[in-house]
């Protein structure tokens, strides 16, 4: 096989940062690995406890219509190769504590506003003195070069206890810029967000100082890649890379650098060598200075015919943390089989097992009611064995799955003490298992209505936590949109969640949190070609439900207003 110069130049670039990736897990290697060292314990307090801070009530989910892992393609092709990028982190999901559901897209449901129009720009208020506003932007430059920006900005004046005391605001800025050619694209990012909130879970009555439970989370980052665009190629690649920088209102701050190579290489029609590799470099400041670093090298080869697709590797992570006196490596075995006996119909099975990451950024996105100084240490999930089936049968999407997995230092969140309105984190040091059952089903008519109906069930064994702290033991979401007509867009959305559990260190008393039953609506209704105007109702049932012990939420709240494309 031949390749021309431009493949071998590409080849090159992904060796020569492949091999920079490889000597910083050689040389992180040496030691064995140690457990984070905890805190003292003193009483009425538990072992390896660390301080989190909550992420505010914002409840946005993936995608309903999305299937766990996405359905090969039965015919092996040059595009079965292409590789799916993402600049992402290996989140630890399991009993997720995030609320994030978000309402199904059609395509069809605004095709004729966007064919036309790019760009818009939204406002609209609604009651708690909230305000919203939102604006994005696009441009072509040159035939090769396009530009985007958005803002967003989300704010209450006051909040569900205590009116200002417990307001919120975010701001969201982004620019992107891509530079396409036959080859290659050339992409750049530029992020900038700002949340300001307050740690509203004090004991009541009493008057607070404003200023003393302020929280402010500021957050920049920046970003560029280079990836293939040529289908055509036998080499594919994706290199990205970026710093993120976070810094709050407790002079903390977080110094992220991370890169990511993905690339593959078809050796045959049905062989496929596959390479991912990640190097984050962290430095993180919250009194004393904390240098986190986490290198991974993950080969594989994929298998695939009509009948069976089969991908095994091994996945190598190292991880040093200066604080902590860790410096280990770890090499993970990678199976995955999945067999398509008839139709669209498959049955899969796997064994897996990572380093999960854990930065500050990332356990505020789960918690933001941290309290300063928290410990940070990487999950380990030692293993995970899984076995499903999921397909397509006409109109009808499914996929039923169950997981079995082993950690070590997995973590919840609990109330600090003695201030009970901040959480730390809470790890179990030794070996805890997980057991997962979860199921989907979708439902699609035409593009005019789509429904995914979804649910989980997890069941803990822990080893020295008493509890999974603030983790649910059921989570469900029920997801549906309609197109009503051309002008009439509706989106109805049901989540809830059980078994949530906290504990007060103060008084030594556990405390089951209610369950949780969410009810969002949103209309949008198209007055012409460039004007709409729309209307989202939250928590209809209008609880003002706890995800996190003492912060009851928002009971029913809306917004309307009008959006204008251009």
């Amino acid at each position: 096989m031949s390749l021309s110069k431009s493949s071998i130049d590409h080849l090159a670039l992904i060796t020569v940062v492949t091999g920079s990736l490889l000597l910083g897990t050689v040389n992180a290697w040496a030691q064995q690995p140690q457990r984070p060292t905890a805190p003292p314990v003193r009483e009425g307090e538990i072992d390896n406890q660390e301080i989190t801070i909550e992420k505010n009530r914002k409840i946005e989910m993936p995608p309903a219509n999305r299937l766990f892992n996405k359905i090969p393609s039965i015919k092996p092709s040059t595009g079965q190769r292409k590789l799916t990028y993402e600049f992402n982190d290996r989140p630890l999901s399991v009993g997720d504590p995030k609320l994030s559901p978000t309402a199904l897209p059609l395509p069809a449901a605004q095709s004729e506003q966007q064919n036309l129009f790019n760009n818009y720009v939204k406002a609209g208020a609604g009651n708690y003195g909230s305000f919203y506003g939102e604006a994005f932007g696009s441009g072509q430059v040159m035939d090769n070069i396009s530009v985007d920006g958005s803002f967003k900005h989300l704010s209450s004046s006051i909040g569900p206890v205590d009116g200002k005391n417990s307001a919120t605001s975010e701001n969201r800025l982004k620019l992107n810029g891509d530079y396409q050619t036959d080859a290659f694209k050339l992409s750049a990012n530029l992020g900038y967000d700002r949340e300001a909130f307050y740690f509203y879970g004090y004991r009541r009555p009493q008057e607070m100082d404003r200023e003393t439970i302020r929280q402010k989370l500021t957050t920049t980052q920046f970003r560029i890649g280079i990836e293939n665009v040529d289908p055509d190629k036998n080499i594919d690649y994706s290199l990205k890379t970026g710093v993120v920088n976070l810094a709050d209102n407790y002079e903390a701050t977080e110094l992220d650098w991370g890169t990511n190579l993905k690339a593959s290489v078809g050796i045959s029609d049905n062989f496929v060598a596959l390479l991912a590799a990640d190097a984050y470099i962290t430095q993180r400041s919250d009194g004393p200075v904390d240098n986190r670093n986490l290198f991974r090298v993950k080969p594989t080869f994929k298998y695939s015919n009509s009948f069976l697709t089969a991908t095994f590797g091994v996945n190598a992570v190292s991880e040093t943390d200066k604080r902590l006196n860790v410096n280990r490596t770890r090499a993970f075995p990678v199976i995955d089989v999945d067999v398509v006996p008839t139709g669209n119909i498959h049955f899969f099975a796997g064994v897996d097992g990572d380093i999960n990451r854990n930065t500050l950024r990332s356990f505020l996105s789960e918690n933001r009611w941290l309290a300063p100084q928290v410990v940070l240490a990487n999950t380990e999930k030692t293993w995970d064995l899984y076995a499903g089936s999921k397909g397509e049968l006409g109109s009808v999407s499914y996929e039923g799955k169950v997981s079995y997995a082993r950690y070590r230092n997995f973590y919840g969140f609990n109330n600090a003490w003695p201030d009970t309105s901040k959480f730390f984190v809470v790890y179990d040091g030794n070996r805890s298992h997980v057991l997962t059952v979860t199921g989907q089903i979708g439902y699609t008519y035409k593009e005019v209505f789509r429904s995914t109906l979804r649910a989980d069930f997890y069941d803990y064994t822990l080893s020295r936590m008493e509890a999974a702290w603030h983790r649910p033991t059921v989570s469900g979401s029920w997801s549906n949109s309609f197109i009503v007509n051309k002008k009439l867009f509706i989106t109805a959305d049901l989540y809830h969640y059980q078994g949530m559990q906290g504990k007060n260190f103060v008084t030594n008393q556990i405390v089951t949190l209610q369950p949780i039953w969410d009810v969002n609506l949103k209309i949008d209704y198209f007055l012409g070609k460039q004007v709409s105007a729309f209307v989202s109702l939250n928590n209809i049932i209008g609880r003002n439900y706890q995800r996190y012990l003492y912060y009851p939420q928002q009971g029913l709240n809306f917004l309307g207003g009008l959006s204008y494309s251009f």
